[in-house]
C-alpha cells in the first residue's frame, strides 16, 4: 500500500474523478438546503436530491466530491457509540462520485477498483465484494470483467443492498465494497461470512445504482412496483476516515492523522503519558470527535442552543465537556483543542481558518456556561443515583428536572448512569418534557418578530398597571447593578409564557433596567438577569417599540417565572471597554476638526468593546503624519484627565452653546448633552445619549489601527483604548523587537536596515535571473547537438531543470532562431512543479503541426492542462515525477505525424 496522508488521499480521490471527467464540487453545508427532511446533511448526495429527482438540471453529468456530514439523529444516530467504538463518529466526510443519466454500474465499479487498487495501492487480496441478489449485471461485471473470484463476491438480500429514499420514489441495487481485517482466515467462507455481516470485514465504499421508480410501497421487495428510470444515476459513498485508516494501517479510525493531531492537543494540556492517554482513550476519542464536530457546525452556522440544530451543536460541547472532567479539567479548555482542528483541516476548509475566533469564542462561551451548573448537576444526579436499587431506574421526572433546572443534556444523563450500571426512563422523561411546554404556554425558542404584538404587550402591561405610562423605566446612566425590579413578561417564539427552563432563549421584560439600548453607535450592554434558584444570561438588548425594553438570553439554571422578582447586573468589564470607546469618539471627532478643518462632520460609528469605528466627512487620505498628529492630541486630551459632564437641556439652549449635533439625526425640544473639558475651556461638546467616562483619563490609551475610503467624501478611522490598546502596543513592540533582533539591529534602526537589506536582495535576484538565463544559453547550445529529425521535421525535445517559464519561452524564442521550421518540446521542474512549454517553428504551423494541441495531449500525464496558439503553448501540472513520460509522448504524438 502507499503510504498517505488523510489530505493526500482526498486530493487523489478529487483528482481521480475529476481525470475521468467529473466536476470537482464543493462540500455543501452541514445545513441541508431547501430540505426541511433532514436535520443535517449526512450523505454526500443530499446536494444532488434535486437532480436526482429530476427538479434541478446541472452543467455537468458528473461530479465528486468530499462532503461534511453528520450524523446524530434518527436512524443514523452515531451518538452512543462514539468513544467506544473505534469508528463511529458524529462529524465525517463522505467521498463520493455521481453519475446524473451518463455512466452506470460498469463504470462506477472499475473506477472503484481501480482507485483502491492502484492510486492507493490496496492489495487486490484484501478487498471482497456483495452486490443485490437479483443484481446479476454488476455480479457479471465484478466476476467476468473485473475479475473477481466468484468466492469474493457475495449476493446479499434488500436489508444490505438495496436502497430507496422513501417508500415510493427512486430505488435500485447497491454494491459494496470491504476490506479483509483478516485474510488469514482463507477465501473458502468469505460469501458465507459476508452474508451473515462477520466482523471479519469492514466496508469500504458503497455504490448505489438508482435504477428504478418505485410506484408503491413494496415492502416484501418483489419489484412490482419497480419502474426502470429513463436515465439511471450513479451515488457512491466512501467514509474518509475509514479509507485512511486502511491506507494508514491503523485498527481504530482515531489513530490516523485526522484525529491524532486533535488528541495530542488535548495530551499536551493534560500532560498524561501515552501510556496514561491509552489507559483513558474514550474521553480522549470523544473530545476529539465532539470538538470536530462543533468547529464544522459553528463555522456552517450553526451555534448552541435549546432546540433543533442548535440542541446538537450544545449537546457535543457539552459531553465533550464532561468527558474532560474524566480527564481532570476543572476549567474551558475546548477551544484550545479547537484551534488543532482548524490548523489541521484548515487548508482544505478554509471557512474554518476564516472564522477561527468566532468558531473558539462560542465554544469557550459554551463550555463556560455549561461549566457552572456542571458540578451540582452531576452531584444532584448521583445523589439521585444512590437513592436506587442496583441497575435501577432513575425516574424520567428527575432525569427532565436535571435538564430544566442544570442544563445537563439528557445524553449525559444517560451516559452518567449507564456509567454506574443504572438506566434512565426515557418515556417518562418525554412525558415531563412535554408537560413542561403545556404548563408553559408556548414554544420557548427565541423571540417574536411582530411589532404588532410587542406593541399589545406593551398595551397589556400599561392596561393592568405593571407598567406606568412612560413604559419600563430605562436608568442606564446609573448604577451597573439593580436590584429589587420584577419580570414583567417572558416571551417565547409565539409570545408571552409562564416559565422557561435551562438551554431556553427567551426575551425578558422587567420593570426596570440598567441596560444600554443600542443606539448612536454605541452597542447595547450584556449581563445577567437572576433570581431565586434561577439566572438568565443576556446577550443583547433592544427596544422593538417605544416604551418597552426586552433583554434576549438564554436561561443558563433553575426555571424563571413571570412576575419573579429579579436583580439585574451589567457585565461591568465590558461596559467600561465601551465607554471608553465612546468617550473617545468625541475626543477623536474634535481633534479630527482641529487638524483637518471645521469641515469635518460625523457621518456615522461604532462603539463597540474591543474597538471603535468613526466615519466622518472629508475629501482626501488622512496621510500617516495627520494620523499621528490626531493620535498625538486625542492621547494630550486623555492625559489632560478632563471631566466629563453629561446634561440635559432644552435643545434650543444647547444649540446656543455650540453643543454639535448628529449630521441628519432628529432631535426632541429637550436633549442629552455631553461637554468634555470645564465650561471655559471646553475640548468638546456635543448631543449625545450615550454613556460616558467621567474624566478622560480612564481611557487609558488610544491608538488607530486603519484608515480607509468608505465612500466618495467619506473617510474611516478605526482605533483602540484601554486595554486593547495596551494589547495591540505590545504586540506591536513585541513583533518589532523580534524583527530587529533578526536583522541585527536596534528597534529604532530596524526600517533603515530592512530598506538596505530588501535593494541587495533586488539587485541578487537580478544576479541570479542574469546567471539564470546565462546557464539556460549554454544549456540551449548544448541541447541543439542533440535535434533530430523527425518525419524530415528538426525537432528537439529535452528537459532542463530548474528554469521558469520566462526563460523557457525565450530559448523557444532561441530555438526558432536557429531553425526556420521545426518543433521544440521542453519541459521543467521548477521550484517543485514540472511544466512544460511547446513551440512550432516556420510554416509548419500549415502544415498541421498545431502546439496548443500538442500540449493539450501531453499535459495530463503530469497532472495539469493546458494548451496555446498554433506556434506557442504552456501547461503547468502537480505531479513532477511523471515529466520524463511527459516528454516521450510528445516524441510519440511527433512520431506519429508521419504515419
Amino acid at each position: 500500500m502507499k503510504t498517505m496522508s488523510s489530505a493526500e488521499v482526498r486530493q487523489a480521490f478529487l483528482e481521480f474523478f475529476e481525470e475521468h471527467g467529473h466536476k470537482q464540487v464543493e462540500s455543501s453545508s452541514l445545513v441541508p438546503a431547501n430540505d426541511p427532511t433532514l436535520l443535517f446533511t449526512n450523505a454526500g448526495m443530499v446536494q444532488f436530491k434535486d437532480v436526482f429527482l429530476g427538479l434541478d438540471k446541472r452543467n455537468y453529468k458528473r461530479a465528486t466530491t468530499s462532503q461534511k456530514c453528520m450524523r446524530v439523529s434518527g436512524k443514523h444516530n452515531d451518538l452512543e457509540n462514539v468513544g467506544p467504538s473505534p469508528r463511529h463518529h458524529t462529524f465525517f466526510e463522505m467521498l463520493g462520485n455521481f453519475s446524473f443519466g451518463d455512466y452506470f454500474k460498469r463504470d462506477a465499479i472499475k473506477y472503484a477498483y481501480q482507485f483502491l487498487t492502484q492510486v492507493c495501492g490496496l492489495p487486490e487480496d484484501r478487498l471482497v465484494y456483495t452486490v443485490y441478489q437479483n443484481d446479476d449485471e454488476a455480479y457479471n461485471v465484478w466476476v467476468n470483467e473485473v475479475g473477481i473470484d466468484p468466492k469474493r463476491v457475495a449476493r446479499m438480500g434488500p436489508k444490505t443492498n438495496f436502497w430507496q429514499m422513501a417508500d415510493t420514489g427512486p430505488c435500485g441495487p447497491t454494491s459494496e465494497i470491504h476490506w479483509d481485517k483478516t485474510p488469514e482466515l482463507g477465501e473458502d467462507r468469505i460469501v458465507e461470512m459476508l452474508q451473515v455481516e462477520d466482523d471479519r470485514f469492514l466496508e469500504i465504499w458503497n455504490l448505489v445504482f438508482m435504477q428504478f421508480n418505485r410506484t408503491a410501497p413494496d415492502p416484501d421487495h418483489t419489484g412490482q412496483f419497480d419502474v426502470p428510470l429513463p436515465a439511471p444515476g450513479v451515488d457512491t459513498g466512501m467514509g474518509l476516515e475509514r479509507i485512511v485508516s486502511i491506507v494508514q494501517g491503523k485498527l481504530a479510525n482515531y489513530e490516523t492523522d485526522l484525529f491524532m493531531p486533535i488528541i495530542e492537543a488535548t495530551q499536551q494540556l493534560t500532560g498524561h503519558s501515552d501510556t496514561t492517554r491509552d489507559a483513558n482513550i474514550v474521553p480522549y476519542r470523544v473530545i476529539a470527535d465532539h470538538v470536530r464536530a462543533a468547529v464544522f457546525l459553528i463555522a456552517d452556522g450553526v451555534e448552541p442552543g435549546a432546540k433543533n440544530r442548535q440542541a446538537v451543536c450544545r449537546l457535543v460541547i457539552r459531553r465533550a465537556a464532561r468527558f474532560g472532567t474524566k480527564l481532570g479539567f476543572d476549567a474551558p479548555f475546548l477551544g484550545t483543542v479547537a484551534q488543532a482542528v482548524i490548523d489541521h483541516m484548515g487548508e482544505h476548509y478554509t471557512e474554518l481558518t476564516a472564522k477561527a475566533d468566532q468558531i473558539k469564542a462560542v465554544i469557550t462561551k459554551e463550555e463556560t456556561m455549561f461549566r457552572r451548573t456542571l458540578d451540582r448537576g452531576v452531584s444532584d444526579l448521583n445523589a439521585m443515583l444512590d437513592q436506587l436499587p442496583d441497575g435501577g431506574t432513575l425516574p424520567g421526572s428527575q432525569a427532565f428536572y436535571l435538564k430544566a433546572t442544570l442544563g445537563l443534556p439528557f445524553e449525559v444523563i444517560k451516559d452518567i448512569c449507564e456509567e454506574r450500571g443504572y438506566t434512565v426512563d426515557l418515556a417518562g422523561f418525554n412525558a415531563a418534557e412535554a408537560e413542561h411546554s403545556r404548563v408553559s404556554g408556548g414554544k420557548v425558542i427565541g423571540r417574536i418578530e411582530s411589532a404588532e404584538a410587542y406593541s399589545s404587550l406593551l398595551a397589556d402591561l400599561k392596561g393592568s398597571g405593571a407598567l406606568a405610562e412612560s413604559g419600563v423605566t430605562y436608568s442606564p446612566y446609573g448604577p451597573t447593578t439593580v436590584a429589587g425590579v420584577r419580570v414583567l413578561a417572558i416571551l417565547g417564539e409565539g409570545g408571552p409564557v409562564e416559565s422557561a427552563i435551562a438551554g431556553d432563549r427567551v426575551e425578558v421584560v422587567l420593570s426596570e433596567t440598567p441596560f444600554y439600548v443600542e443606539a448612536g453607535g454605541q452597542v447595547s450592554d450584556t449581563g445577567t438577569i437572576s433570581g431565586d434558584g434561577w439566572v438568565i444570561e443576556v446577550d443583547d438588548t433592544r427596544r422593538p417599540v417605544a416604551g418597552l425594553i426586552v433583554h434576549s438570553g438564554e436561561v443558563g439554571e433553575g426555571q424563571p417565572k413571570a412576575g419573579d422578582q429579579a436583580t439585574a447586573v451589567v457585565d461591568s468589564l465590558r461596559r467600561a471597554d465601551i465607554i471608553k470607546n465612546h468617550t473617545a469618539t468625541h475626543l477623536l471627532h474634535a481633534a479630527l476638526r482641529n487638524q483637518l478643518g471645521t469641515h469635518v462632520e460625523q457621518r456615522g460609528s461604532l462603539v463597540a468593546p474591543d474597538r471603535l469605528r468613526f466615519d466622518f466627512a472629508h475629501g482626501d487620505r488622512v496621510t500617516d503624519q495627520q494620523l499621528r498628529t490626531i493620535e498625538r492630541e486625542v492621547n494630550d486630551a486623555v492625559q489632560a484627565n478632563y471631566v466629563v459632564v453629561a446634561k440635559v437641556k432644552p435643545l434650543a439652549e444647547a444649540r446656543a452653546e455650540g453643543a454639535m449635533a448628529l449630521f441628519g439625526e432628529k432631535y426632541g425640544e429637550t436633549v442629552r448633552t455631553v461637554s468634555i473639558g470645564a465650561d471655559g475651556q471646553r475640548y468638546s461638546y456635543e448631543l449625545c445619549g450615550g454613556v460616558h467616562v467621567r474624566e478622560t483619563g480612564e481611557i487609558g490609551a488610544f491608538v488607530f489601527t486603519s484608515e480607509g475610503s468608505v465612500s466618495s467624501g467619506i473617510r474611516r478611522v478605526e482605533a483602540l483604548t484601554g486595554r486593547a490598546a495596551v494589547e495591540y502596543i505590545q504586540d506591536n513592540l513585541s513583533a518589532l523587537h523580534h524583527i530587529a533582533g533578526q536583522l541585527g539591529a536596534k528597534p529604532v534602526e530596524a526600517q533603515s536596515r530592512l530598506a538596505a537589506l530588501q535593494d541587495e536582495l533586488a539587485q541578487s535576484r537580478k544576479q541570479h535571473s542574469a546567471l539564470q538565463r546565462e546557464l539556460a544559453r549554454l544549456k540551449f547550445e548544448s541541447l541543439m547537438h542533440e535535434t533530430e529529425p523527425v518525419n524530415g521535421i528538426r525537432t528537439l525535445v529535452a528537459q532542463v531543470d530548474g528554469v521558469p517559464a520566462d526563460v523557457m519561452r525565450e530559448m523557444a524564442d532561441w530555438f526558432k532562431g536557429r531553425v526556420s521550421d521545426g518543433v521544440i518540446v521542453i519541459g521543467t521542474i521548477f521550484e517543485g512543479r514540472p511544466q512544460l512549454l511547446a513551440s512550432v517553428a516556420g510554416g509548419l504551423t500549415k502544415q498541421g503541426y498545431h502546439a496548443g494541441e500538442l500540449i493539450k495531449s501531453i499535459a495530463p500525464i503530469i497532472g495539469g492542462g493546458g494548451g496555446g496558439r498554433p506556434d506557442m503553448a504552456q501547461a503547468g501540472g502537480k505531479d513532477p515525477s511523471k515529466l520524463a513520460d511527459a516528454l516521450q509522448a510528445a516524441r510519440d504524438v511527433l512520431a506519429a505525424k508521419g504515419r
